[in-house]
C-alpha cells in the first residue's frame, strides 16, 4: 500500500465478525464487515479518498482548490477528513433531512455547509435539488466537483471491501446484500466476491417505501445513505442477481436489535443490509456463508428517531 500521511492510514482493513444470535439456529452463517473502524466510523472514507486521489492523478484537482459536493452525511464527513488532512477547502450540500451528528462532523473538520430544507424526509425530489445547487457553485466558483453518483474512483476505494472479506473468510462465500446508495459499496464487495465465486447470490437492497430499482415508484423514506429515487448509474441488470426491498420501520428495529443482541452498533441502512442478508441466510440454510457490511457507527443516530 502506498503511504498516505497521518491519519489516512487508518482507513481500510477493517475485521469482519460472525452473527451468533439473530439470523436464527436455522439460518446460514451470516459474516458483517465493520465498517464502522475506519477513521470517520464510516465506509465512506474508502471511498472520499479514491475520488480525491484519483483527481490528483489526473491533474484535475489543483492544490488549494475548494472541493464541492452533495451529500446525506457520511460521504461529507469523509471529504472533510480527506480535505483537512490534504489541504482542500470543501464545500457541502446536504439537507436538515440527514442525522446532525453527519453535519456536525462536516462542520468539525473544516467543511463549509448548505442545508436544503424538506419537512418530506428523504424524498424524490430531494437529491436533485441537492445536485443542481452543487452545479450553481461549480459555475460561480470553478470549485471541483468530486459528483459521488457518477464518479467511477468510487470502486477504486470500495474494491478492497470485496477483497479484504476474501481473505478473511474461511471458505466458500454463498451469498451477500447490501444496501444501495451511489452504488459503489455494493458494486465493489460484490464483485471481488462474483469472479471468485460466481454462484454466489448478489442481493441490491433498497427502501420498500422507494424501491425504484425494482420498478416501483419513488418516495419518501428515512434511511439514509440510500433510495435517492433513480436507479444509480453504477446499478445495472448483470450486477445483481435479487432485490429486496426493507421498510423504515424494519430497518430501525433491525438496528436496535443488531446493538442489543450482537452488540454491532450501526444505523438504518446497516439495519436494513443486515436483515437483508439474515432474509438470505434463513433461505439458504445451515451450511451457506452470507456476508454484509456495518456501513457506518450508531453513534451518528444518537440524536434522531433510531435511537431515542
Amino acid at each position: 500500500m502506498s503511504y498516505r500521511p497521518g491519519a489516512l492510514a487508518g482507513i481500510g482493513h477493517t475485521p469482519v465478525v460472525q452473527l451468533s444470535v439473530f439470523p436464527g439456529p436455522l439460518a446460514a452463517e451470516v459474516w458483517v464487515k465493520l465498517e464502522a473502524a475506519n477513521p470517520t466510523g464510516s465506509y465512506k472514507d474508502r471511498m472520499a479518498l479514491a475520488m480525491i486521489e484519483g483527481a490528483e492523478r489526473r491533474g484535475e484537482l489543483e492544490p488549494g482548490q475548494t472541493v464541492v459536493e452533495y451529500t446525506g452525511g457520511s460521504t461529507g464527513s469523509s471529504l472533510a477528513f480527506v480535505c483537512s488532512i490534504k489541504g482542500y477547502p470543501l464545500r457541502i450540500v446536504s439537507s436538515n433531512v440527514f442525522a446532525d451528528e453527519k453535519l456536525r462532523t462536516m462542520r468539525a473538520f473544516g467543511a463549509e455547509l448548505e442545508l436544503i430544507h424538506s419537512d418530506d424526509g428523504i424524498h424524490p425530489e430531494l437529491i436533485p435539488q441537492m445536485q443542481a445547487r452543487v452545479a450553481e457553485i461549480v459555475q460561480s466558483e470553478g470549485a471541483f466537483p468530486t459528483d459521488q453518483f457518477n464518479n467511477l474512483d468510487t470502486l477504486d476505494g470500495y474494491l478492497e471491501i470485496g477483497r479484504e472479506l476474501l481473505e478473511q473468510i474461511d471458505g466458500e462465500i454463498h451469498g451477500m446484500a447490501g444496501y444501495v446508495g451511489i452504488g459503489g459499496a455494493y458494486t465493489g464487495t460484490s464483485r471481488p466476491i462474483h469472479e471468485r465465486w460466481p454462484d454466489a447470490i448478489r442481493t441490491v437492497v433498497e427502501p420498500a417505501e422507494s424501491a425504484v430499482i425494482a420498478g416501483r415508484p419513488a418516495g419518501s423514506h428515512m434511511i439514509e445513505g440510500g433510495g435517492v429515487g433513480f436507479v444509480p448509474p453504477l446499478i445495472t441488470p448483470d450486477s445483481y442477481d435479487r432485490l429486496d426491498a426493507v421498510s423504515t420501520a424494519d430497518a430501525f428495529a433491525t438496528a436496535r436489535e443488531l446493538a442489543r443482541t450482537e452488540g454491532v452498533w450501526t444505523g438504518p441502512s446497516g439495519g436494513a443490509s443486515v436483515l437483508a442478508a439474515v432474509r438470505l441466510a434463513r433461505e439458504l440454510g445451515p451450511g451457506h456463508r452470507v456476508v454484509t457490511l456495518q456501513p457506518d457507527s450508531g453513534l451518528k443516530y444518537l440524536s434522531g428517531d433510531l435511537y431515542r
